[in-house]
C-alpha cells in the first residue's frame, strides 16, 4: 500500500522584503526564482556541486538579531519586529541555504555595484565579438551583460590571446578565450558522467581549460558540456557555425535509442533539424542525455530514405499499394502474422493489435533489442517502447531478440504472408530461404535487407515527423511532437494502419489521428482510462504498470540513474499575498 510521502520541512526566509516559505536548504538562488527575482550567475547549476567560481551571485545577507546572553530575540522598538543583523559585506548566494530567519536582498546599491564589478573583470580578456560568436542567441554572458553590467570597461590593457578552435574531443570544439572559468563542464564529467578528465592549468588570466593529459572529451555525454556552458566556449562540432538559434524552432521529443525515454527538443527550421538537446525533466533525465541520441535527427534526410512506395519493386501510387497490402491480407488472412516494433508509438501498437485481432488474431510479435546499459541514461533494453506494446497488448511477454517462434511457423507453412513495421526480418533471425516463401508487406523509412523481396513497401514517418508517444521503463507515458514534414508520398503510420484496417474489414475506422485513438484507446486498455492525449503534461505520466512489473526484462534494464532533486521545482509556500511566487509546474 502506497503511503503520502512526508511534507518537507518548511522555514521561512525573507527576500527583497518578501516572506515565503521553502524546504529547509533550499538553495537561495532557487528560493528567489520561486518568487520571480532573478540571482544573475554563471557557475552555479541545480544539478551540480557549488563552486562559487564567478561570484555573479553576491547578495546582501542579514540574520534574525539574537541576544548572546539570553538567546532571546532583539526587537526593533520602531517596527516591534526582530531586528536583522546585516552583514557588512556581501555573500554569494549560490553557496547559502535557507535557516529559519535569513533575509537578503538583491537589488541595493551596493549589489548592483558588486555585479558591474563582477561583470567587468569576466570581460576583461573576453572577446567583444558577439555577432559572430557560435552562442549568440542564448548567452548567459551576453543577457547579464546587458542587464547587470556596467556598460563600458575602464581596462585599457590588451586582451590575452589564447587557444582557438581546440578541439577536446571528436564532438566538442573549445574556444579558450571565451571561457569564464565557471567550471561547470569539469564538474559534469566527474560527477555526472564519472569521467574525471577536464580541468583548469595555469594561473590568473592565463587560465586554461584543457583535458588531462593523454586523455580526450570523448564520453558518451560529452556534449551535455556544451549545453551548460554559459558562453561561447564550448560548441557543438556537428552543430557549430550551421544556424542562428533565433531562426530555429523547438519542438518536445523523446530519445528513441533506450527504454529510458530522455526528454529531448528538436531545433528545426523550414523542414530541416539542425540539432536535438534535452529537455528539463527531472524525473526521468533531469537535464541531460547521451551524445548518441543527438544525431538520430540525420536519418530524416539520409540518402536512402524511403521515399516511393512500391509494389513488386515498381513505383505506385499510395492509394494503388494500399490496396496491393490490403488485397494481400483478405488473401492470405489464414496464414497472416505481424511483426510489430517496439519503436512504434503506443498508438501505432494499439491500431496494430487490432490489425492482429481482425486477422483472426494472428500471431503479433516485435524484436527485442539489447545491448550494453551505461548506468545513466542508455539503458540495456534498445526499445523506446516495450512496455507499450505490453500494456496494449500486442504482446504478452518481453521479445526475444530473435523471431523463432515465427520461423518455426514459416517452416511449418502456417504463416505465409507477414507484415512488417520497420523490422529487418533477416536481421531478426529469419533465413533468406524463409524470407523466399513470403508475401511480405514492409511498413517503414528506410531500406532494409528485406525491402528488395517485399510484395509492397509503404513508405512512413520517422519519430520526427509525426506526434505520438511512448512508455518508458518507469512505465511513464510521455508524448512526443512533429517538427518538420516527412516526404511527399510517405504517409504517418497511423494513416496507413487506419487505410489497412478500413479496407480490410469495410468498416470506417476513426480518423488517423492520435487525439481519435486515445479515445479508443481509453475504452479499451484499462489502466489507461480516462487518459486522452490532451491530458498528458509535457513530463509525463506514470500508468499503473503493476501488471507487467515482474517480466523478465533483459538484464541490466533497472534504471542505475537518480534523477537528482531539483530544488528550483520544491513546493514553496508563501507567508503572505507578497510571498506568492510562481506554482509548481
Amino acid at each position: 500500500m502506497s503511503q503520502t510521502p512526508p511534507k518537507p520541512d518548511l522555514v521561512t526566509v525573507n527576500i527583497d522584503g518578501r516572506d515565503i516559505a521553502v524546504p529547509k536548504g533550499t538553495n537561495m538562488i532557487e528560493a528567489a526564482a520561486l518568487l520571480g527575482i532573478d540571482v544573475p550567475h554563471f557557475c552555479y547549476h541545480p544539478k551540480l556541486t557549488v563552486s562559487g567560481n564567478c561570484r555573479m551571485c553576491l547578495v546582501e545577507m542579514g540574520l534574525p538579531a539574537v541576544d548572546p546572553a539570553t538567546k532571546q530575540p532583539v526587537m526593533d522598538p520602531a517596527t516591534g519586529k526582530q531586528r536583522v543583523n546585516w552583514m557588512p559585506k556581501p555573500q554569494i548566494a549560490c553557496f547559502t541555504n535557507a535557516t529559519p530567519g535569513l533575509h537578503i536582498r538583491t537589488t541595493t546599491p551596493q549589489i548592483k555595484e558588486c555585479r558591474e564589478g563582477v561583470m567587468e573583470f569576466l570581460l576583461v580578456n573576453h572577446p567583444l565579438d558577439c555577432p559572430i560568436c557560435d552562442q549568440a542567441g542564448e548567452c548567459k554572458l551576453q543577457e547579464q551583460a546587458a542587464d547587470y553590467g556596467r556598460g563600458a570597461s575602464r581596462f585599457i590593457e590588451p586582451k590575452n590571446v589564447k587557444p582557438k578552435r581546440t578541439e577536446l574531443g571528436p564532438r566538442v570544439t573549445l574556444d579558450d578565450e571565451r571561457c569564464i572559468l565557471c567550471s561547470r563542464c569539469i564538474r559534469f564529467t566527474k560527477e555526472i558522467a564519472k569521467e574525471d578528465v577536464l580541468g583548469f592549468v595555469d594561473r590568473g588570466s592565463y587560465s586554461t581549460l584543457t583535458c588531462y593529459p593523454g586523455r580526450e572529451l570523448n564520453h558518451n555525454y560529452s556534449l551535455n558540456t556544451v549545453d551548460i556552458c554559459p558562453v561561447g566556449a564550448l560548441t557543438s562540432t556537428d552543430f557549430r557555425f550551421k544556424m542562428r538559434v533565433w531562426f530555429l524552432k523547438t519542438t518536445p521529443s523523446i530519445d528513441t535509442e533506450s527504454s529510458v525515454g530522455a526528454n529531448t527538443e528538436l531545433w528545426a527550421r523550414e523542414g530541416v533539424i539542425y540539432r536535438i538537446t534535452p529537455r528539463r525533466n527531472d524525473e526521468v533525465n533531469d537535464t541531460w542525455m547521451a551524445d548518441s541520441g543527438r544525431l538520430l535527427y540525420k536519418k530524416v534526410a539520409a540518402d536512402n530514405r524511403l521515399k516511393q512506395p512500391l509494389v513488386d519493386g515498381q513505383p505506385v501510387t499510395g492509394e494503388q499499394a494500399l490496396a496491393a497490402a490490403v488485397e494481400l491480407l483478405q488473401s492470405q488472412r489464414s496464414y497472416a502474422a505481424i511483426v510489430g516494433s517496439g519503436r512504434q508509438s503506443v498508438e501505432e501498437q494499439f491500431l496494430t493489435h487490432q490489425l492482429a485481432l481482425a486477422l483472426g488474431s494472428v500471431p503479433a510479435d516485435i524484436v527485442g533489442r539489447v545491448g550494453q546499459g551505461d548506468g545513466l541514461l542508455v539503458s540495456a533494453d534498445r526499445n523506446p517502447n516495450v512496455r507499450g506494446a505490453l500494456v496494449t497488448g500486442l504482446i504478452k511477454a518481453y521479445p526475444p531478440t530473435e523471431l523463432t517462434e515465427l520461423a518455426a511457423a514459416i517452416d511449418d507453412g502456417a504463416v505465409k504472408m507477414v507484415i512488417t513495421f520497420g523490422e529487418d526480418l533477416l536481421k531478426a533471425g529469419l533465413t533468406t530461404e524463409q524470407l523466399a516463401k513470403l508475401s511480405l508487406i514492409e511498413v517503414g523509412t528506410h531500406p532494409l535487407s528485406t525491402t528488395a523481396a517485399a510484395k509492397v513497401v509503404l513508405p512512413a514517418l520517422t519519430v520526427f515527423e509525426k506526434n505520438g508517444s511512448f512508455i518508458n521503463q518507469q512505465f511513464r507515458l510521455q508524448k512526443f511532437h512533429a517538427a518538420v514534414p516527412g516526404p511527399a508520398q510517405a504517409r504517418d503510420d497511423l494513416a496507413i494502419l487506419t487505410a489497412l484496417l478500413t479496407g480490410f474489414t469495410g468498416t470506417a475506422q476513426p480518423a488517423a489521428t492520435v487525439e481519435a485513438v486515445w479515445a479508443e484507446l481509453a475504452k479499451q486498455v484499462p489502466v489507461l482510462a480516462g487518459v486522452t492525449w490532451a491530458s498528458i503534461p509535457a513530463t509525463g505520466r506514470l500508468i499503473d504498470g503493476a501488471a507487467w512489473a515482474s517480466q523478465p526484462f533483459v538484464e541490466g534494464e533497472t534504471l542505475h540513474y537518480k534523477p537528482v532533486p531539483a530544488p528550483a521545482r520544491a513546493k514553496a509556500e508563501p507567508t503572505s499575498d507578497k510571498g506568492q511566487g510562481p506554482s509548481d509546474k
